[in-house]
């Protein structure tokens, strides 16, 4: 019998768009008050939309809405149409915002001032969309696209099509713009990490050792987390033997590589970044 997927309450729908329109104001306040106006620009979609603009003295915004259209097409053949939908929103209402905001003085005309408040705010804007399952730029659609015929990673194939637009940047506004455009757009990629993932990211932990029932109990009773055994043999010695496998947070992470090294100083650690954690109960046990 066929599944029936869930539908968000009509709570959740509004609180998904209100927190889109949100983050695509804050895109287009980064962009028209404080960004575009010191000649630094972000990367991708919006990074060429604002090239074109000054080039060809249109409005912002009809660029960033009329170049991401065939991108968003892609996405709603290839990704889904919830996604399509909520991304088409966002970057309406940051269309629309851009212009409404054109003809606003910007609020600092020293560039440092502009790449930090215009970073924060721009990956603030980004991170929300995301985070509420939509995009504003139609880059990372093409990215994961490409992704998957060319076996690259998202992020490389970003990066590379960012250097192309950051050059292009460089003649058009001048290499000064181009650096300070570059530092921003890692400032801002940070803030939407950030915001997309939490502060209290997690990592998960995988332990080989003999001394695994001691481990095992140690981190339960002195950092409250479960943890799980999976069976294992080693490649060299041919012996059997249960590895650890548990999800901490990035806090807590110093405190269980001590507590393992405690207990047996050869152990393995290994460790990864968990970009979410979803399920099961990530709650902390009573520590007794």
């Amino acid at each position: 019998m066929a599944k029936t997927h869930k539908k968000l309450s009509f709570a959740d729908l509004v609180k998904k768009f209100v927190f889109i329109t949100v983050g695509a104001v804050l895109m287009a306040v980064a962009l028209e008050v404080f960004l575009v106006p010191n000649e630094i620009i972000d990367g991708g979609i919006t990074g060429i939309s604002i090239v074109l603009s000054k080039v060809t003295t249109f409005p912002l915004g009809i660029f960033l809405f009329i170049i991401n259209l065939p991108f968003l097409f892609l996405g709603y053949k290839q990704i889904g149409k919830t996604f399509a939908f909520s991304t088409l929103y966002g970057i309406a209402v940051m269309s629309v915002t851009t212009q409404l905001l054109h003809h606003v003085s910007p609020f600092t005309n020293e560039k440092i001032l502009a790449v930090l408040f215009g970073g924060l705010i721009l990956g603030l804007g980004v991170g929300l969309v995301i985070r509420f399952g939509g995009s504003l730029d139609g880059t990372e659609i093409v990215a994961i696209l490409l992704s998957k015929k060319l076996r690259m990673p998202v992020g490389q194939i970003i990066m590379i099509m960012n250097v192309f637009i950051f050059i292009v940047a460089g003649f058009v506004f001048g290499w000064d713009s181009a650096m300070y455009s570059i530092f921003t757009y890692y400032m801002a990629s940070k803030v939407m990490d950030i915001v997309v993932e939490g502060l209290n990211e997690s990592k998960s932990v995988t332990i080989i050792s003999n001394e695994y029932e001691e481990i095992s109990q140690t981190i339960q009773d002195r950092l409250g987390r479960s943890t799980t055994f999976m069976y294992a043999r080693g490649g060299y010695s041919k012996e059997d033997t249960q590895v650890i496998y548990c999800v901490v947070t990035r806090l807590e992470l110093a405190k269980l590589k001590a507590l393992v090294q405690e207990i047996d100083p050869k152990a393995f650690i290994a460790i990864e970044h968990v970009s979410d954690v979803l399920g099961g109960n990530f709650e902390k046990n009573a520590i007794h």
